[in-house]
């Protein structure tokens, strides 16, 4: 993993995984959210990325889709940012190459890299399920910061 992706993680791992996310809006104005996030390497590509876990209601996956994003750790005055272009894979976002089957165990892997822990792992699988959840990832085509 390149150096720069392992100061991410490390400023991840510090805030336990409490970033703030930016896309667009069709406007071009900017969106943002604080979410959990962290890295792991993508499912299809292999590659490191960074992922987040999204409602499917919320109304930043509007803006995700077939986006940009940028992901912004920081630990003090610490920070990292992550940004290009996202994948999202989900219920309602299938994606080439990905078995649906395998959602479950993806919002699980990007939930675990975001620092996440759970006691009920079917309970988990069940509420991601109900609430139609998404891995949002973002492929690190630049990576900014002062670390």
């Amino acid at each position: 993993m390149p150096a720069n992706l392992e100061l991410v993680r490390r400023l991840g791992a510090a805030e336990r995984g409490l970033v703030v996310v930016a896309t667009t809006r069709p406007d071009g104005s900017v969106h943002t959210s604080v979410v959990n996030a962290g890295v792991l390497d993508d499912p299809i590509s292999g590659d490191p990325c960074v992922g987040l876990v999204a409602r499917g209601d919320a109304k930043k996956l509007r803006y995700l889709r077939g986006g940009r994003a940028c992901v912004t750790f920081r630990s003090g005055w610490e920070w990292a940012a992550v940004e290009g272009p996202t994948r999202l894979i989900g219920p309602d976002d299938p994606a080439e190459g990905f078995d649906p089957a395998g959602v479950p165990k993806l919002l699980r892997d990007v939930f675990a890299a975001a620092g996440g822990t759970h006691d009920d792992w079917d309970e988990y699988d069940r509420v991601m399920a109900k609430e139609r959840r998404v891995a949002v990832l973002v492929a690190p085509v630049r990576i900014t910061g002062n670390g």
